[in-house]
């Protein structure tokens, strides 16, 4: 039930399940319908790790879900995924309608520990990214001559302009402040590139083993669950809700990401010390 770490396009039976899971037809590979597959995986495929705790209490998962598993919890749970499901199955499907997408790695604290495509249509670059629980739900320009800005509540995203090594730095300022970002390289990766920075990420202290995190996206808004606070945003503002304990927890995951409390109960049920992901 793992991934496979060689990067070939998918089967057509899946690229089928996928697409009707996007709710999107299959057209041809222009930049119009680049923008609506990326819109639609940002809108109706969730950045969370509920999946990543349940699979590996469950399952004893370890690293990736295979894409049928990747599948199956977003029809079955309304699951997600995380930076690296998210985007290599993204980035699979992309090659599969004939796109000419790379996988490309990012620096955050760590090098290379993010992943990200870069697809190039008609001789431009454009970067996309549906695992960083960010409203990113175009595909951005890499040639910029200035900053490439997107505001929604309280949060503020700026791409900058290539640097000189042909890197693009994505920054996130929150209420004024800068929080997070990371600096998105242009070389190829392959899945097994990233399989240290993956089995990091299902140890004991691992941020995603110890914190909780959903995020879904619409054109101008978005409602975004972090350990114990619900905070829903439009254009101008952003409203935070505390949660009081695990069963509000539970119940929000539910009601505003239909996940099954029953299953959200045994992923987050031995949760302790919650950790910040965007520290």
């Amino acid at each position: 039930m793992q991934a496979n770490q060689k990067s070939v396009p998918l089967s057509e039976d899946i690229v089928a399940q996928y697409l009707a899971i996007l709710e999107v037809a299959r057209l041809d590979s222009s930049l119009a319908a680049l923008r609506e597959l990326v819109t639609a995986h940002l809108t109706r495929i969730p950045f969370e790790n509920i999946s990543k705790l349940y699979y590996r209490r469950h399952l004893g998962l370890m690293n990736l879900p295979d894409i049928r598993l990747y599948l199956e919890g977003i029809k079955r749970y309304h699951f997600g995924g995380t930076c690296y499901s998210n985007n290599y199955y993204f980035h699979l499907l992309l090659r599969s309608l004939g796109y000419e997408a790379r996988l490309c790695a990012a620096d955050m604290r760590t090098p290379e520990v993010h992943a990200v495509n870069m697809i190039t249509i008609e001789g431009r670059e454009y970067l996309a990214d549906t695992g960083y629980a960010a409203p990113l739900l175009d595909p951005i320009p890499r040639d910029l001559d200035t900053d490439y800005e997107i505001t929604l509540g309280r949060d503020r995203y700026v791409l900058k302009p290539q640097d000189a090594n042909g890197c693009s730095r994505l920054e996130l300022y929150r209420d004024g402040a800068l929080r997070h970002g990371y600096r998105a390289k242009p070389a190829p990766k392959r899945l097994e590139d990233f399989s240290k920075v993956i089995a990091g990420s299902f140890s004991a202290d691992a941020t995603f083993l110890n914190c909780v995190l959903l995020a879904r996206f619409a054109r101008g808004g978005s409602t975004v669950i972090h350990n114990f606070a619900l905070i829903e945003s439009d254009r101008r503002r952003s409203s935070v809700h505390a949660l009081a304990n695990r069963d509000e927890l539970i119940a929000a995951i539910e009601q505003h990401f239909c996940m099954p409390p029953e299953i959200v109960a045994e992923a987050v049920g031995e949760l302790a010390n919650l950790q910040d992901p965007w520290s």
